[in-house]
C-alpha cells in the first residue's frame, strides 16, 4: 500500500474536524515526509531533535512540527523556535527550561503534559498526583511562554485490548477532571493525545483527540 492511499484511508477513518492526524516521520527521508505533505498532511511527529532540525531545515516552513520522542533539557535551545507542539513534557524542570527558550525565541510553545499510564517502567511521564500537583502549583502559574494544552498517554506495548482501553479510559478520565479545575491562565485542556499506528482505533473510541501514526502510513522501517 502508498502513502497516498494510506493517508486517504486515514482522512476517510478521522472524518471529524475534531481529530488529528500526526504522521509520525521519525528516521524516515525528507523525500517521504514530501509525499505526505503533498497529499495534505501537515502535522509530523520526530522523537530526535537533531532530525527534526534538519528536516525543519529541508521542508516547506508551514510544515507544524511535533516533539514526541523524550527531550532532554537541553536539547528544547534548539527548536525553540519553529517546534508547533511538545508532547512529551514530563517534569517541572524541563517545563521550566521550555518557558526560558521561549522567552529567548520570543514565542509561547504550546505543551502537552504525558501521563505515565502504562505497565512498563521504561516509559517516562508523571504520575496522576505529580500531574496535579505540576497543573495547581505556583511555577507554572507564574510562566509566560508556556501554554499547556492537553494531556498525551502511551499505552503499555501489548496485544490485550482490554489493557490498552482501560489506561487510555484512565487518561480520559484525568482529562476531564483537570478541566473542573479553578483555571489557569496558562492552561486549556483541549487536546488529548493518545493512539499509535497498533492502537488509534481503541484510542479514537475513547476520546483521543490527536492520534500518532507512523508505520500505518508509511510502512515499516
Amino acid at each position: 500500500m502508498h502513502i497516498k492511499e494510506n493517508i486517504q484511508r486515514f482522512k476517510n477513518i478521522l472524518n471529524d474536524e475534531s481529530v488529528r492526524l500526526i504522521a509520525v516521520s521519525k528516521t524516515h527521508p525528507p523525500e517521504l515526509v514530501l509525499k505526505a505533505y503533498e497529499e495534505g498532511v501537515k502535522d509530523f511527529g520526530e522523537n530526535k531533535v537533531q532530525e527534526m532540525v534538519e528536516k525543519f531545515e529541508a521542508l516547506p516552513k508551514d510544515i507544524r512540527w511535533h516533539m514526541i520522542g523524550h527531550l532532554q533539557r537541553n536539547k528544547v535551545k534548539y527548536i525553540a523556535s519553529f517546534v508547533h507542539m511538545i508532547h512529551s513534557v514530563e517534569s517541572e524542570r524541563l517545563l521550566q527550561e521550555i518557558e526560558k527558550q521561549g522567552q529567548k525565541a520570543g514565542r509561547v510553545i504550546d505543551c502537552l503534559l504525558q501521563v505515565h499510564i502504562a505497565r512498563e517502567e521504561s516509559k517516562f511521564g508523571l504520575s496522576e498526583a505529580e500531574l496535579l500537583e505540576l497543573l495547581q502549583g505556583p511555577t507554572l502559574a507564574s510562566m509566560r511562554y508556556v501554554r499547556i494544552c492537553g494531556l498525551m498517554g502511551m499505552a503499555t506495548n501489548t496485544d490485550n485490548g482490554d489493557v490498552i482501553r482501560q489506561e487510555f479510559r484512565q487518561l480520559k478520565a484525568l482529562f476531564e477532571h483537570i478541566k473542573t479545575l479553578p483555571p489557569q491562565p496558562n492552561v486549556e485542556m483541549e487536546q488529548l493525545s493518545m493512539g499509535m499506528s497498533s492502537d488509534y482505533t481503541i484510542a479514537l473510541e475513547e476520546g483521543s483527540t490527536i492520534v500518532r501514526v507512523g508505520s500505518a502510513i508509511f510502512g515499516q522501517r
